[in-house]
């Protein structure tokens, strides 16, 4: 069972803020995305372009369940992994944080450029429409929700290490 779940939407820093916990954890890092362009020798975009949302979501719903039964650090879930029922499922019983942040902070952080398959017209109002689908569920999985926006990847870790109430390593 990994030590902590991230889950959040894209561009929120799941990677950096991951690594930071594994590190003062003591533990390894996976991210399912890395896992899933891996597999597939293509980045998600290609994925998205080429077969389209339904056969890359079927692609992270095993990554995802592959991950949590073999992974025993950190684990960051793509942004949309928390969609499907069985995934949100499977979270149950898992330390699992929320990290949260406001379209201001996505502008900032990701511009809400074209690399983004979801995001590619009117990225503004799709990340909008993103998260008022999603929130909820994010907050369905979570054991901590730790707000992300106006902070470093430092005072994050810290405030999620505090939350789940871990110990460094």
């Amino acid at each position: 069972m990994p030590a902590v779940v991230l889950v959040g939407p894209m561009g929120v820093g799941k990677s950096t803020v991951g690594r930071l916990l594994a590190e003062r954890l003591g533990t390894g890092y996976r991210d399912t995305d890395d896992d899933i362009v891996a597999a597939e020798g293509r980045t998600i975009a290609e994925i998205f372009v080429d077969d389209g949302e339904d056969a890359f979501r079927a692609i992270e719903k095993g990554a995802v369940r592959t991950a949590l039964a073999e992974h025993e650090g950190v684990l960051a879930l793509g942004g949309g992994a928390i969609l499907d029922p069985d995934t949100r499922a499977l979270l149950a019983g898992h330390r699992v944080v929320y990290l949260a942040m406001d379209v201001e902070e996505a502008v900032k952080r990701t511009g809400l450029n074209a690399a983004r398959p979801l995001l590619a017209v009117n990225p503004r109002k799709q990340w909008r429409e993103l998260m008022e689908a999603r929130r909820h569920l994010y907050e369905e999985v979570a054991t901590a929700v730790v707000p992300t926006d106006g902070r470093t990847p430092e005072e994050v870790t810290q405030q999620a290490l505090d939350a789940l109430e871990l110990k460094e390593a």
